[in-house]
């Protein structure tokens, strides 16, 4: 069995972003050469995600605005964490709501997904570099 380990680092703009990762995820699968197998890609930060969804533009603002209604950032004090000096107490639910990572089947040298199914980068907390793990093994 053959690996290839990848990290992608991610800097967005904005506190709360969504990214379209998928060309990035292809391009390791290319390089690893591995025709059958597993893609792992996990965010490697605990106010980050990864999940796998269609890519509308309409349905992730409706994530967004779901998010910021079950964990809005503001109030601030609302969130205990946030007595430790951090502001990030709604990043880590948002988080846990949308997914640490997402493992993908290889089949033919690509990425097996079904309909519409594209992967994405979730940030909750940006504006400084993260990191992205993706792991993928087979033969």
């Amino acid at each position: 069995m053959k690996s290839h380990t990848a990290y992608l680092t991610f800097n967005t703009k904005r506190k709360r972003e969504f990214i379209n990762i998928t060309h990035e995820i292809e391009a390791e699968v290319k390089k690893s050469s591995i025709q059958e197998g597993l893609c792992l890609v996990n965010a490697m930060h605990i106010t980050a995600s990864v999940f796998i969804n269609d890519n509308e533009n309409g349905l992730l603002s409706d994530f967004e605005a779901f998010l910021e209604r079950l964990a809005p950032h503001e109030p601030i004090d609302t969130y205990k964490h946030n007595l430790t000096g951090e502001d990030n107490g709604d990043a880590h639910i948002k988080r846990t709501i949308m997914g640490r990572e997402v493992v993908v089947a290889i089949t033919g040298g690509r990425l097996d997904f079904g309909p519409w199914e594209q992967i994405f980068y979730g940030e909750f907390d940006g504006k400084r570099p993260k990191r992205v793990l993706v792991k993928i093994i087979g033969e």
